[in-house]
């Protein structure tokens, strides 16, 4: 005789004495940078899991570089998760010298640093200005914050704070939000190993060791001076060479005017393919008001970079012929041609490109504004007004990297640096410009 099956909620009892629901353990992911990372409390998976954060995985890191950078392909989930890592870092150095970081407020900081990039909009900062008006991806975030707060039973509540540097704790807020971020940290190194760029690869490591607090103010330890200066350095460099390399910034002038023509389309009573969310940022003019709105925060957040490029492709064949050209250059990588220089471009010579431009594609003039663009990039590695690096002696006494390093250039990358571009078709030829 057979005897009886325990019941199945017998069987569920015995199994989880020895399984553990997943919430209680600590998850470990393979992180190409800094190897295995661990998720370190179920509020932080939890966030992780949710569609909000997983939108990230479809938000590449670094826009259009990978047009210029192939491997460029990481994205804003990668970075959020290496920064929470670092997060953790910093706070397991300051506890080792002697500093009382609470374990509410480790949580917060990790909270608050794994959420900073949650209000992206696609393509990173390229579209940050083009899809809604006077709102940044940070103000989004602290919106995106708030609700999932809210979700959550206020389990965020002292993140939060610590995002807006609303805790007692300034240093936490720091390690958020400041000239030596955990946020910047990751990215340089990150960026520079999906790059290939070797001259962004910091001594992140080190610069932790070295961490400080002296008068709730984060600060470096001295012998970390050397470090110091090549993340500076480092920071410059991939500025030049990736962030605002002239081919990435013509490739980003494009997607932003391809939106430009699409939303003026839309605005005008003109179909425009686009994703339902897509559909809402193109047809009304959106500012920080409209995201009062649960609905227009809902949209932005169903957003990724499918949705644009989903679009783009489709716009290549589209009746008007000013949104179809720039969606297929784009598509087709027929990037702008750009120069740089130290001084502003002059009226005539664009107003002369823009009539060729006009002529050549048949458009009014008006319309060739989309084609012909000008304005300046600045590259600020290090502004000391804005915030400072501070270095600890030994003798207690603290000063700004700036005055304490040697290196005469460190003083120089003190001051921003700020260069006009012209930028103008590929097919209208180099000899145009002159």
């Amino acid at each position: 005789m057979v005897p009886d099956r325990p019941s199945t909620n017998v069987r569920k009892a015995a199994r989880n004495r020895h399984c553990p629901p997943l919430s209680t353990k600590k998850k470990i992911l393979n992180d190409p940078i800094y190897g295995f990372i661990t998720v370190p409390h179920p509020t932080v998976l939890a966030l992780m899991d949710h569609p909000w954060f997983q939108r990230l995985r479809y938000i590449k890191q670094l826009g259009l570089g990978h047009l210029v950078y192939p491997g460029a392909l990481h994205t804003r989930f990668h970075h959020a998760l290496g920064a929470m890592h670092l997060m953790g870092e910093a706070i397991a150095t300051l506890r080792g010298k002697g500093h009382a970081i609470s374990d509410e407020e480790a949580l917060g900081a990790r909270i608050a640093i794994l959420l900073h990039d949650v209000g992206h909009g696609p393509f990173s900062h390229a579209l940050e200005h083009s899809l809604v008006e006077g709102i940044g991806h940070e103000d989004v975030s602290a919106l995106v914050m708030d609700r999932l707060n809210a979700e959550m039973g206020g389990a965020l509540t002292l993140g939060i704070r610590i995002f807006r540097d609303e805790h007692p704790r300034h240093a936490l807020h720091q390690l958020v939000s400041s000239q030596l971020d955990v946020d910047r940290m990751d990215y340089l190194n990150r960026d520079s190993f999906y790059t290939g760029v070797s001259e962004g690869v910091i001594g992140g490591e080190r610069i932790i060791k070295m961490l400080e607090i002296v008068d709730d103010r984060l600060v470096v330890e001295e012998k970390a001076i050397y470090s110091i200066e090549k993340f500076i350095v480092a920071r410059r460099l991939m500025y030049w060479q990736v962030y605002l390399h002239k081919t990435v910034v013509a490739c980003e002038l494009m997607l932003v005017e391809t939106l430009r023509r699409a939303k003026q389309l839309a605005m005008a009573g003109t179909p425009v393919f686009a994703s339902p969310a897509l559909q809402r940022f193109l047809g009304a003019r959106l500012t920080r008001a409209s995201f009062e709105d649960p609905a227009v925060l809902n949209d932005f957040l169903r957003l990724d970079d499918h949705d644009i490029m989903g679009a783009v492709k489709v716009w290549t064949a589209h009746p008007d012929p000013v949104l179809a050209r720039l969606s297929s250059d784009l598509v087709e990588r027929r990037n702008l041609r750009i120069r740089l220089r130290d001084i502003p471009w002059e009226p005539t010579r664009i107003d002369r490109i823009k009539q060729a431009v006009a002529a050549k594609l048949n458009i009014p003039l008006a319309d060739a504004d989309h084609f012909v663009l000008t304005g300046s990039i600045v590259n600020n590695a290090y502004d000391p007004a804005k915030d400072r690096i501070e270095l600890l002696y030994k003798d207690g006494t603290v000063r700004d990297i700036a005055e304490a390093s040697d290196n005469l250039g460190i003083q120089a990358l003190a001051r921003p640096v700020e260069k006009f571009y012209l930028a103008w078709p590929r097919w209208m030829g180099a000899e145009i410009i002159e």
